[in-house]
C-alpha cells in the first residue's frame, strides 16, 4: 500500500477518533429524555470507555511497533465501528456501559500508530503535515456536533450511533482489501526514513509527559462540558442548535492548526507551545461567565488555541525520543492524555451534580490550563534540531 494511503487512512482514522469519542457527549441529551435518567447518570457511563482509551495506548505502540502499524489501523476502524452498532442496539445502561467500554478500548489504537505514522512520512514540514492530520482530527470532533445532532433529530440514538459505525466498518474493510491486494503484488512494506537514532532525553520528556497528562484533562472536560454548557447558556436552543454550535467550535480549531503547524515549523517549539496554551488559560477563564453567543466565540478561540499546540507539542515529544521507540513513548503520552479522560467527565458531572452550572469547571480548566504554562517552562530553552532520515528502507 503507498504511503499516500497510509496518510489518508491514518487522516480518516484521525476524524473518526475525535467524532467518536465526542459523539456521546450529544447523544446523551436525547437519552436523558429517551430512558428517563439524569445526565450525571448517563454521561458517567463513558467514564470506563474514556478510561480505556488511555490504558490501551501504550498497549496499541508497543504492538505497532513489533508488528504491523496499518494493520492495527484495520483493527481500530473494525473494532470502533462494531463497538458503536453495539451501543445503538444497548437496551439499558448496562448494555451502554459495555459498547462504549469496547469503543473506548479500540480507539485507543488511533494516536500511538497514526501520529507517528504521520511524523514518519512528513518530509520537511513536519508542523505542516501534523497540522493537516489535526485538521481531520478536528472535522471530527465537529461531525460529532453536526451529524450526530442531524441522525438524533432523525433516528434518535439508534441513528446516530448505527450509521456512523457502520462506516467505520467499512473503511476498515477497504483498508484491509487494499491491505491485501499490496501483498498480494508483493508491495506489502512501506518505504519509511530510517534516522539516526538520538539518546532519549529524559527531563525534558518528564516535563512533557506532565504537561501534556494536565492538557488532558482540560481538553476532555472542555469536550463534556461545552454540548451541557450550550444547552443552558443559549435561551431555546435545541439538540440540532446545540449540535451546530459544538461543530462551529470544533472546525474553529481545525484550521487554527494551519497555523500552529506554520509557527512550530518557523519558531522555537517551547515558546510557540507556552504562549499558546497561557491564551488558552484566559479564555477559559472568560467562558466561566459568558453566555449566548459571547460563549460559543470564547469557546471557539479557546478551543483553537488549545488544538493549534499540538503540532508544536507533538514535535517536542519526537524531538527528545529515538525514532525506534515512537510508538511505544507516543503510546505512553495518550495513556496520560487520555487516561485523564475519565477525570475530566467526572469533574463536570460533579460540579454539575452540587451546583446545576459548569461556572466552576471553567475556572478550573483555567487554573488547569496555566499548571501547563508553568510546566513548560522547565523545558529546555534549545531544541533539539529534526534529524534528518538516511535513505529509506522497508518497514
Amino acid at each position: 500500500m503507498s504511503k499516500n494511503a497510509i496518510m489518508l487512512y491514518s487522516a480518516l482514522g484521525h476524524a473518526y477518533f475525535h467524532m467518536f469519542t465526542a459523539f456521546y457527549f450529544v447523544i446523551v441529551l436525547t437519552l436523558e429524555v429517551e430512558w428517563q435518567l439524569p445526565y450525571h447518570e448517563l454521561v458517567s457511563l463513558w467514564t470506563l470507555g474514556a478510561l480505556l482509551v488511555g490504558v490501551f495506548a501504550i498497549a496499541a505502540g508497543w504492538l505497532a511497533d513489533r508488528w504491523s502499524a496499518p494493520g492495527m489501523l484495520v483493527v481500530f476502524f473494525l473494532g470502533m465501528g462494531a463497538c458503536s452498532v453495539a451501543a445503538g442496539h444497548a437496551a439499558g445502561p448496562l448494555g451502554m456501559l459495555v459498547a462504549l467500554s469496547g469503543l473506548g478500548l479500540f480507539a485507543a489504537i488511533y494516536h500511538p500508530v497514526g501520529i507517528p505514522l504521520v511524523i514518519r512520512h512528513s518530509g520537511a514540514k513536519q508542523g505542516a503535515a501534523l497540522a493537516l492530520n489535526g485538521v481531520f482530527g478536528s472535522l471530527g470532533a465537529a461531525m460529532a456536533g453536526a451529524v450526530t445532532g442531524f441522525l438524533l433529530e432523525r433516528g434518535g440514538s439508534y441513528l446516530a450511533f448505527v450509521l456512523p459505525g457502520a462506516v467505520v466498518m467499512l473503511t476498515g474493510a477497504a483498508m484491509l482489501a487494499g491491505l491485501l491486494r499490496a501483498r498480494a503484488r508483493g508491495r506489502g512494506g512501506i518505504a519509511v526514513p530510517s534516522p539516526p537514532q538520538r539518546r532519549p532525553q529524559i527531563a525534558p520528556l518528564v516535563v512533557l509527559l506532565f504537561c501534556l497528562t494536565v492538557a488532558g484533562l482540560v481538553y476532555h472536560a472542555t469536550q463534556t462540558a461545552m454540548p451541557k454548557a450550550f444547552s443552558l447558556r443559549l435561551d431555546g436552543a435545541g439538540i440540532k442548535t446545540v449540535g451546530l454550535y459544538v461543530s462551529l467550535v470544533y472546525v474553529a480549531g481545525g484550521l487554527c492548526q494551519f497555523v500552529g503547524g506554520a509557527l512550530a515549523d518557523r519558531y522555537n517549539l517551547k515558546l510557540v507551545y507556552l504562549l499558546q496554551f497561557f491564551a488558552h488559560a484566559l479564555l477559559l477563564a472568560l467562558a466561566a461567565h459568558a453566555g449566548g453567543l459571547y460563549l460559543v466565540a470564547v469557546l471557539c478561540a479557546a478551543v483553537a488555541l488549545g488544538a493549534s499546540a499540538l503540532p508544536a507539542e507533538n514535535m517536542l515529544l519526537a524531538r527528545y525520543t529515538p525514532s525506534k521507540h515512537h510508538g511505544l513513548v507516543f503510546g505512553l503520552k495518550f495513556v496520560l492524555f487520555f487516561s485523564s479522560g475519565p477525570l475530566g467527565v467526572e469533574l463536570v458531572a460533579w460540579v454539575n451534580r452540587q451546583t446545576g452550572q459548569l461556572v466552576w469547571v471553567f475556572f478550573l480548566l483555567a487554573l488547569a490550563a496555566a499548571l501547563v504554562c508553568l510546566g513548560a517552562l522547565g523545558l529546555p530553552r534549545k531544541t533539539p534540531p529534526r534529524v534528518e532520515p538516511t535513505p529509506a528502507v522497508a518497514a
